[in-house]
């Protein structure tokens, strides 16, 4: 079966950054549901489009086209009597944007009674290199076409 919309595409997959520095890659195969769903980068999705189980390509990608440009506006601090205890730097909290969108912050320092938070991906800001092998191509349930992403083996629930 070759990779179309509504597909379940099984990749493994690494991302190493301008220096060679490995930023990420997939320890297990990771599925995804294909078709312009934005479950993966829109330019790496149109590389698989109609490839195949054991095709494999290397894309650079620009920042606007991976994890996008670094927006100064989700760095924030906050007082220290705002933030739950028990969270260290490196540690995630869930907030909104100061026009409402709820979005991830990660822990980026605590220092006296501030602590700085950034609301950007880790990798915002980065040219990267992906780098993709498919492992598997199935069609997609009505379920997984309906929720927009895949949902495994063992099912899923929201």
């Amino acid at each position: 079966m070759n990779i179309s919309k509504d597909t379940v595409v099984t990749i493994q997959y690494k991302i190493i950054d301008a220096t060679g520095k490995t930023l990420d890659a997939s320890d297990e195969p990771m599925a995804y549901l294909h078709g312009g769903y934005d479950n993966i980068f829109p330019k790496v999705e149109a590389l698989l489009e109609g490839q195949a189980v054991g095709f494999a390509t290397t894309v650079d990608l620009a920042v606007e086209d991976a994890f996008g440009a670094r927006d100064e506006s989700l760095v924030r601090s906050i007082p220290k009597t705002e933030f739950p205890p028990g969270v260290k730097v490196g540690g995630q909290l869930r907030g909104h944007t100061e026009d409402g969108r709820e979005a991830v912050f990660t822990v980026v320092k605590i220092k006296g009674p501030q602590v700085l938070l950034d609301g950007n991906h880790a990798h915002a800001g980065k040219a990267i290199r992906f780098s993709v092998r498919v492992m598997g191509v199935q069609a997609a349930s009505a379920e997984e076409i309906a929720h927009g992403h895949a949902h495994g083996a063992h099912g899923h629930h929201h």
